[in-house]
């Protein structure tokens, strides 16, 4: 698999590299050319809180969200989010987002934010026009742009970096030859770099650490929630875990040391997942991602669950967030 290759420089990935650097070429132009002005880039009409990576696939974007929403609302904030809403099928874009849109049109994890989070959502591949239609028609007072950190058309007020603090940056090359999508010094010029699950390097700017703890699993048919010991108790340790997320042997990793006996079905990220990719022998209960869950609920049987993970940062993080998009408006 190309994850493989990208974390190390073996010689797959040097034969490679010479796609990096012409990568690299287009990217760093491209982006000379918004610093310029000579390609435009547009304001919005609150300030837009971008949370990304620099690296491909998952990193843990999608329940930093959810924690940034949860905190800001108790802050007295009303946020709304919007997102590229990647695998989407929708033949008009933005596309508003509410807890009962179908996953197919607009995209798996933009259902599970709104589900969660319970803000206003709008998805497209023009986070300009997404950010504009989320103000006009909702009233934000601060948009949260899930992904988007190379999307230079749109202004951005405070930039939170995701790094995945046991891969990190894999062999440091750009795409194809590595998984950077810019370079590592790009760090130096966004706000806020979070760790997830990792240990908190201080170099140039200071990591932030977070941690990625399970919640309650429930049951995608019935609702029902259940303790991960009691449903060992009833249940048995022996599953079958689902993920179709980008890293999943995070999921993986973490059901093992919750005290399960793991059969592993990766698949690819975003996969549309349809009933028989759940029909799987022996008969043990299946544990899926909550990403995953959204494309499966319509065909769920009580043999399904899904495991909520919630992220976890450091108390007065969000407040000090607040603090500097309030020292960049003077």
């Amino acid at each position: 698999m190309i994850e493989s290759v990208w974390q190390q420089r073996g010689v797959a990935a040097w034969m490679l590299y010479p796609l990096s650097l012409l990568f690299a070429a287009i990217a760093a132009t491209r982006r000379l050319l918004f610093k310029l002005n000579i390609l435009k880039s547009y304001p919005s009409a609150v300030p837009i809180i971008v949370v990304g990576n620099i690296t491909v696939g998952g990193s843990g974007k999608t329940p930093t969200v959810i924690w940034l929403c949860s905190e800001l609302k108790r802050l007295g904030k009303n946020p709304g989010i919007i997102s590229r809403g990647y695998g989407g099928q929708a033949e008009i874009w933005p596309q508003d987002v509410t807890a009962e849109s179908a996953p197919q049109m607009v995209g798996d994890e933009a259902v599970l934010l709104s589900t969660r989070t319970g803000c206003p959502m709008v998805v497209g591949p023009d986070r300009v026009a997404a950010a504009q239609m989320l103000h006009d028609k909702h009233g934000v007072d601060i948009i949260i742009s899930d992904d988007g950190l190379q999307h230079y058309r749109m202004q951005r007020d405070i930039e939170l970096v995701i790094i995945d603090g046991k891969r990190r940056f894999g062999n440091r090359f750009l795409m194809p030859a590595g998984p950077l999508r810019e370079p590592v010094r790009r760090l130096k010029s966004v706000d806020f770099v979070i760790n997830n699950g990792g240990e908190a390097i201080s170099g140039q700017q200071q990591e932030i650490e977070m941690r990625l703890q399970p919640a309650t699993l429930y049951n995608l048919k019935s609702g029902e929630q259940i303790e991960v010991a009691d449903f060992i108790e009833r249940f048995g340790n022996s599953v079958h875990a689902v993920a179709g997320i980008g890293n999943p042997v995070r999921m993986f990793n973490l059901l093992s040391e919750l005290g399960f006996n793991v059969t592993e079905h990766p698949f690819t990220d975003h996969h549309p997942f349809q009933p028989v990719d759940l029909e799987l022998l022996p008969e043990l209960p299946i544990i899926m991602t909550e990403k995953d869950a959204v494309k499966c609920t319509q065909f769920a049987t009580e043999n399904h669950w899904a495991l909520p993970i919630e992220a976890q940062l450091p108390e007065g993080f969000a407040e000090k967030i607040i603090q500097q998009l309030e020292n960049k408006h003077g």
